[in-house]
Order: structure tokens, then C-alpha cells, then sequence
């Protein structure tokens, strides 16, 4: 007689459930983070860069307020060490996000390296909302590689139409690093603190502009953000 087996507990089902719902979210964050994409990679290429230039840096740098930071300072003229700069500041928050992530997931072999390049905004938040350890990584693989794919696969459509267009101007592409930032900085303006350093950052990106060279007045602008998180806050003063 054949042993039936046991019939999974009403808990696994659960958990079973909560990560397939995760792994979907995980599926619609990619495809709609993807869709900015278009925007850069049609950026890049009306900016001057060919579409390898913008493939390579989808596929490698892969970080999109870096990389908008690095074709923007490019395409206003800045030079190749002020757009690396520039990209390198935003990108720091990646590195803080690995050292919180790092408890629950790879970290050596091809995995690990697979875990750094995944480490982005997306994935970070969607591994943070899990409840334990597997539901986190479910969460990062889930938004890390699927973000992965279509941003890049977005990038190649974006970038072979921005080949075809004469004034990147004329389609609003000039605004579309500007926009990027915004739709980046715009969730987290949730306290009066994050708000007083935004308007102190434009403040001083606005007054350097026409006194610096392209690339530096957003340096300049960052500085601002190091400063303030150098300072100690109200209430921790002794």
C-alpha cells in the first residue's frame, strides 16, 4: 500500500501565497522601473553617445539616477570626470543598502556578485518589506532581476530612437534627467528636514550654475546633503 503523504500545513500555504504575491510585485516594479529606460537611453544617444555607450552603461552601472546624472553632465558639457563624480555620489546609497541587506542574503561566489550589481533602490525596498529571511530574498531577486532585464531591454528601444531624433529638445528630452531626479527625490521629501536640505541643495546648484563648469554645481549640490548629515540632530544635542 502506497503511504499517502502528508497534506501541507495551513502555515506553509501561507507562506507559499505571500511569496508568490511577492514575487509578482517583484515582476510589476521591474517592468514599470523599466519604462524609465526609454528615457535614457534615448537621452544618451541624442546626447552623443552610440548604443553600445548606453547598453554598456545599463548593463554595467546600472543605476538609474547615476546614470541620468552621468549622460546629463555629458550632454551639457561637462567632462568625463565631473559625469563619474557625479554618478559615484548617487550611487553610495546602493553600498548602504548592501550592508543592511547583507544578514540575509549571499555574500561570496556568483550570487554575491550577482547580489551586488542587483543592489538598487527597487530591490532594497522590496526585500525590506519581507517578514523573515526568505520572504527578503524573494523580494530582492524578485524586483533586482526582473528591473534588470527590462531596464535594459528599455535602454536598446530608447537608444535606437534616440538616434532617429534631431533635437532631443523638440520631445522634452533635455528635462528628462531633471525628471528623473525629481521622481526620485519627490517620496522621500516626508519630513521638514529632508525638505530644508532639498531647497538648500537647489539653492546652491541654482547660485553655482553660472560660475561653475557643467557636472560641478551638482557635486556642490551634494555636498550640501553630506553637511547635513554630518550635523547632529535636534534633540540628540547634549
Amino acid at each position: 500500500m502506497t503511504a499517502l503523504s502528508p497534506a501541507p500545513s495551513p502555515q506553509r500555504g501561507s507562506a507559499d501565497a505571500r511569496l508568490r504575491t511577492i514575487r509578482r510585485t517583484g515582476l510589476s516594479i521591474g517592468f514599470a522601473t523599466g519604462l524609465y529606460g526609454i528615457s535614457f537611453g534615448a537621452l544618451a544617444t541624442a546626447s552623443g553617445l552610440d548604443v553600445w555607450q548606453a547598453m554598456v552603461l545599463s548593463a554595467v552601472m546600472f543605476t538609474g539616477g547615476s546614470q541620468f546624472a552621468f549622460v546629463g553632465v555629458v550632454s551639457g558639457g561637462g567632462s568625463a570626470l565631473g559625469a563619474a563624480l557625479a554618478s559615484l555620489l548617487l550611487g553610495i546609497r546602493n553600498t548602504l543598502y548592501g550592508l543592511i541587506l547583507a544578514p540575509s542574503l549571499p555574500r561570496g561566489g556568483v550570487r554575491g556578485a550577482a547580489r551586488a550589481q542587483l543592489t538598487i533602490d527597487e530591490s532594497a525596498a522590496l526585500a525590506a518589506s519581507g517578514a523573515d529571511d526568505e520572504e527578503r530574498r524573494a523580494g530582492f531577486w524578485a524586483a533586482g532581476v526582473w528591473v534588470y532585464v527590462f531596464w535594459n531591454l528599455f535602454t536598446l528601444a530608447g537608444a535606437l530612437a534616440g538616434q532617429r531624433i534631431a533635437d532631443p529638445a523638440a520631445w522634452g528630452l533635455d528635462a528628462a534627467a531633471a525628471g528623473a531626479f525629481i521622481a526620485l527625490l519627490w517620496p522621500r521629501l516626508r519630513s521638514a528636514d529632508a525638505v530644508a536640505i532639498a531647497v538648500a541643495a537647489a539653492f546652491v546648484a541654482l547660485v553655482t550654475t553660472p560660475v561653475l563648469p557643467a557636472g560641478l554645481p551638482v557635486l556642490a549640490a551634494a555636498l550640501v546633503a553630506v553637511v547635513a548629515g554630518l550635523l547632529p540632530r535636534r534633540g540628540e544635542e547634549s
